[in-house]
């Protein structure tokens, strides 16, 4: 794959991380006019608009004077109707578009794929896709919806407009530039036959890249990682939803009450863990050499009860190039650093200290 082409599949994604990731306020003329069309397409009258400040309240959102349908629940969103009907409209769409690109280009499609739409697909299930199913679970059966929504399929054509010469037809680009004036102009927006639900952008989002090729997560050390107008947010740490406290104010007697192991790790990443050893007056019980990361060192402490905590330092560079110190629970058996480290891996003692060098 040539640099040039790396390069311009990069600025493609980049552009429609961009809209994944906008906080402009809505552009409601340009969204109900895109949405209008839409409905007109599979053969309906342009609905009324109801907009809503965040996709929370969207779903949560029955408009006034409307009586929704017994098949319109929000935990099934997959099954409404009209999501259902411009699902198969699309559908349609790429199957035409995908069998065009392959006659021209088998190894096309595929590169932009890797580049530009899974990195876009990854960087929407670790931002607002995740927020919602973690906020309830209930509206995950919506998923085939959310995939609709998500500005992924429509950054992958115009990846293969811009980078191919595959001839899309007046009406493929009609319905392709609808799509994409929505992922440009507004939120999530959920289709009843007369009413359309349209929810606003959020007015501040955090996020931090964490894969190989663009990907981006919620994080935010100070404050909320994703915040809507009407208050509704979460607090976030390197792509995981967390109580405010563990952002806002972390300290030992919370982590100690805290009973989800992912939280806690989360609270003591944050307030460092070396800090929360020393606050937390952790027994010291061995320290070694790391043979598995030369030059560093294994500390292990008594944790709780049948537990210890391993402090090790990372064996690869971070992005702002430090090693991170991070702790792993152990079994409180093990009273060996060496032991405990080759326990993470499944190895023993010794197998762990012939390691060339761990990452």
């Amino acid at each position: 794959m040539s640099v040039d082409v790396q390069r311009e599949a990069a600025a493609v994604r980049a552009e429609w991380l961009g809209h994944l990731l906008s906080t402009a306020p809505a552009d409601r003329p340009a969204a109900e006019a895109a949405i209008c069309e839409l409905y007109r397409l599979i053969g309906l009258d342009p609905p009324r608009f109801h907009w809503v400040p965040s996709p929370l309240a969207a779903l949560e959102t029955v408009p006034p004077g409307f009586r929704p349908h017994p098949s319109e629940r929000a935990d099934r969103l997959s099954g409404w109707p009209l999501p259902v009907r411009f699902r198969r409209l699309i559908d349609g769409l790429a199957d035409r578009l995908d069998s065009s690109v392959m006659r021209r280009s088998r190894t096309l499609d595929p590169m932009i794929r890797q580049l530009v739409r899974m990195p876009i697909i990854d960087s929407a299930r670790s931002t607002l896709r995740r927020v919602i199913r973690s906020q309830h679970d209930a509206y995950e059966p919506g998923y085939a919806w959310h995939e609709a929504l998500c500005p992924s399929w429509s950054a992958h054509y115009d990846a293969v407009r811009r980078m191919s010469d595959v001839v899309f037809t007046p009406d493929q680009n009609s319905l392709l530039d609808l799509w994409a004036m929505l992922a440009r102009s507004c939120g999530w927006w959920l289709p009843r036959e007369e009413v359309c639900v349209v929810s606003e952008r959020p007015v501040e989002i955090h996020t931090e890249v964490w894969g190989d090729v663009g990907q981006v997560r919620l994080h935010r050390p100070d404050g909320p990682a994703l915040r809507y107008a009407d208050g509704w947010g979460v607090h976030a740490w390197h792509g995981t939803k967390v109580p405010a406290w563990v952002v806002d104010d972390p300290s030992v007697e919370r982590i100690e009450q805290e009973a989800n192991i992912e939280v806690r790790r989360c609270a003591i990443e944050h307030i460092g863990w070396g800090d929360y050893i020393d606050r937390a007056g952790l027994r010291l019980v061995a320290a070694a050499p790391d043979p598995g990361n030369p030059g560093s060192e294994l500390r292990l402490y008594d944790l709780r009860e049948q537990t210890r905590v391993l402090l090790a330092v990372n064996g690869s560079v971070e992005r702002d190039g430090h090693r991170r110190r991070y702790g792993l629970t152990v079994p409180g058996a093990l009273a060996d650093p060496v032991a405990a480290a080759g326990w993470t891996y499944g190895l023993s003692a010794e197998q762990y200290s012939r390691l060339v060098r761990r990452t």
